[in-house]
């Protein structure tokens, strides 16, 4: 007998719900549409210092990876949002390895219309989607159906608990 997927059994509860764009061309791989914006830019643009058509953004697939804690940036990516790494963080990749990769600040992450500031490393050459901005912005994974919905106890908005 299969493991329950507990987050496919709660998002299956739900029906009718519109779900993130998918692609799976690859068994298990789950894909979704994120729109990437420069923080700073946005805040410039609030403030009347700059034209909102001018602040940077980039919309591209990206793939899920609940395995990784904070999302991936590739460095052209990076570019075309005009950001550049603060800082540098020691990463261990999944066979073991250990690199220090840069941090950006200042992406606005956006996915099925919830959106969440967060930083994101620097290396590779695809977006990853990290379990922090799942959290934050209260998505799931349902990996039976191939895609990410928002969480059934709040298909509306995103809640976060607090302690």
């Amino acid at each position: 007998m299969a493991a329950l997927d507990f987050f496919s059994f709660r998002a299956n509860l739900i029906s009718g719900m519109k779900d993130a764009k998918i692609n799976n061309d690859d068994m298990g791989e789950v894909r979704v549409e994120v729109k990437l914006t420069n923080l700073f830019d946005w805040e410039r643009a609030e403030d009347g210092k700059l034209k909102p058509s001018r602040v940077r953004t980039v919309t591209a697939s990206a793939l899920v990876d609940t395995s990784a804690v904070r999302c991936v940036l590739p460095p052209h990516v990076v570019r075309r949002l005009g950001l550049k790494p603060r800082r540098k963080r020691l990463v261990e990749y999944a066979d073991g390895r250990k690199e220090e990769v840069g941090v950006v600040s200042g992406v606005i992450f956006e996915i099925l219309t919830r959106d969440a500031e967060e930083d994101a490393y620097v290396l590779g050459d695809e977006i990853l989607i990290g379990q922090t901005v799942l959290e934050v912005m209260d998505l799931l994974m349902d990996s039976r159906r191939g895609c990410v919905v928002p969480n059934p106890a709040h298909p509306d908005q995103p809640v976060n608990k607090l302690k």
